[in-house]
């Protein structure tokens, strides 16, 4: 057992982080406050090629996995990003990366692969349906094959990037849930080129007013007879679940790996204060009531961390990984929560006024226990899946 990280994800740590420490919490809060893209990090991000990390070296890209792409998420987020926001920055260029790169076609990857790297194309993803959540089995977004194309018309909900995106990974159903056997058959996965689907009035989408990270948009998408090319499909027909699975279990280690960034830079935020702040006559931090609960988040974000980095290295070797990705999302969302509720308490009745960070943290640490996955899916997974205890559905 070797638990140091590969000098490849110390030299992302590195990197990143030195572009990072050019951006103070300030830089965070008034991009969240404006409802603006970071433009200044992503265009250093791409000038250093770490848009480009997940990217086959084949396609110009770092070569680099799941590991090195946790690692970037964390260090993005801990730099004051927080969770929502780092999982987003991160996942635009790596999770088309890694999908096109497993399940891609060679003309896919030829043609997208290399833009990726450069940043000059970027994706989203789009799978949650208003009347499917978390049931993602349900979902009713249709594609039917009519000679060469396929013909799409659906909607989708909590789509985010949608804006900056070239390329949607959007799942569908070319068999209906009531038809499929097995449940997990009849899914497919596509390709859409978003500005070409857009212009032609066949996809649209509409903002959705959000609490957090608001420094991307997130959208109710709507596909009406939507041609695409049946080269378009990802994977293969019908067999889109094998795909699905391959982007699911990266989101929750990404997303962990978001939250965990959140939960340090909560962290060290409460310390700070804990630190500075003198109520009769000594620091706040002396007492055990404000000390301990900043000590046992500590421990809970240690714990998360060897999750998230098991769970990315067992992605990357291609070992089943369902279970430490649950685990790793699990953890670190409750990690991330109970930090900013830490940060929170410490800075008493000043963790309500905009001039201190931590209602921002707050919120961003909220998602992570209800999105892109509830908790309490990811504990019925754990109770039926790994314990054995009988489906309560």
């Amino acid at each position: 057992m070797d638990f140091s990280l590969p000098e490849s994800a110390v030299a992302v740590q590195r990197g990143i982080g030195d572009i990072c420490s050019r951006y103070d919490l300030d830089y965070w809060q008034r991009c969240e406050s404006d409802k603006r893209w970071p433009e200044e990090v992503w265009a250093e991000l791409g000038k250093g090629g770490w848009l480009g990390l997940a990217v086959p070296e084949e396609y110009g890209g770092g070569g680099q996995g799941l590991l090195e792409l946790a690692v970037a998420t964390e260090t993005i987020a801990a730099s004051g990003a927080a969770g929502g926001s780092a999982f987003t920055y991160v996942l635009t260029p790596g999770f088309g990366a890694l999908t096109l790169a497993r399940h891609g076609t060679e003309e896919q990857r030829a043609e997208l692969l290399p833009r990726l790297a450069t940043g000059e194309v970027e994706t989203c993803f789009a799978l949650t349906e208003p009347d499917a959540g978390s049931n993602s089995l349900a979902i009713t977004t249709s594609a039917r094959r009519d000679g060469g194309d396929y013909v799409i018309n659906g909607q989708k909900i909590w789509i985010t990037g949608v804006q900056r995106a070239t390329w949607m990974l959007l799942v569908t159903r070319t068999i209906p849930a009531a038809e499929a056997k097995p449940r997990t058959s009849g899914l497919t996965v596509f390709l859409v080129n978003v500005p070409e689907a857009v212009s032609t009035g066949r996809l649209s989408y509409q903002p959705i007013p959000k609490m957090g990270a608001n420094t991307t948009p997130s959208n109710m998408v709507f596909i009406d007879d939507l041609r695409v090319p049946a080269t378009s499909v990802v994977g293969q027909v019908d067999e889109g679940a094998a795909v699905l699975w391959d982007i699911l279990n990266p989101e929750r280690i990404l997303l962990a790996a978001s939250a965990l960034g959140g939960a340090e830079v909560a962290l060290r935020v409460g310390v700070a204060y804990a630190k500075e702040r003198e109520v009769f006559g000594r620091p706040i931090g002396a007492n055990q009531a404000i000390a301990f609960p900043l000590a046992q988040v500590k421990a809970k974000i240690e714990l998360a961390r060897l999750m998230i980095y098991k769970a990315a290295w067992s992605f990357d070797r291609r070992l089943p990984c369902g279970t430490e990705a649950n685990i790793a999302k699990l953890t670190a969302s409750q990690a991330a929560w109970e930090a900013a509720d830490a940060a929170f308490q410490t800075h008493g009745g000043m963790a309500y006024s905009l001039e201190y960070p931590v209602a921002r943290l707050l919120t961003d640490a909220r998602i992570g226990k209800v999105a892109p996955v509830t908790e309490e899916l990811l504990l019925n997974f754990l109770a039926t899946q790994v314990l054995g205890l009988p489906r309560s559905f």
